[in-house]
C-alpha cells in the first residue's frame, strides 16, 4: 500500500482526489509541518457472520455442539449486568 505525505491545506484544497487515492489503497498521511494530523486509508469491510451462518456451517461439518434450556436466560442476565447503555452514539 503506497503511503502518501500531504499537507493540511492540500488535502483540503483537493479532497475529492485525496479520497480517490484512498479508494485506490493508497494511506494519506495529512500533516500540519511535519506533525501527522490525521491518517486516512482504505476502510475495511468486516463481515459479521449471521447466527443461521453460523449454524449451517456447524452442520456441514458435523459439529454436535447443542445451546441448552438456559442459554436465553444465561444471555439476558449478561446483557443486564451490563452498567452502560448498549446503544451506540454513531447510530
Amino acid at each position: 500500500m503506497a503511503v502518501i505525505h500531504i499537507s493540511e491545506a492540500d488535502a483540503t484544497r483537493d479532497f475529492a482526489t485525496l479520497l480517490a487515492r484512498v479508494r485506490a489503497g493508497a494511506e494519506i498521511v495529512i500533516e500540519d509541518e511535519s506533525h501527522a494530523v490525521a491518517i486516512v486509508r482504505p476502510a475495511v469491510e468486516r463481515h459479521v457472520r449471521l447466527l443461521s451462518e453460523s449454524l449451517k456451517l456447524a452442520k456441514e461439518h458435523g459439529s454436535l455442539a447443542t445451546l441448552d434450556g438456559t442459554f436465553a436466560a444465561d444471555l439476558e442476565a449478561i446483557i443486564d449486568s451490563h452498567c452502560e447503555p448498549l446503544d451506540s452514539s454513531w447510530d
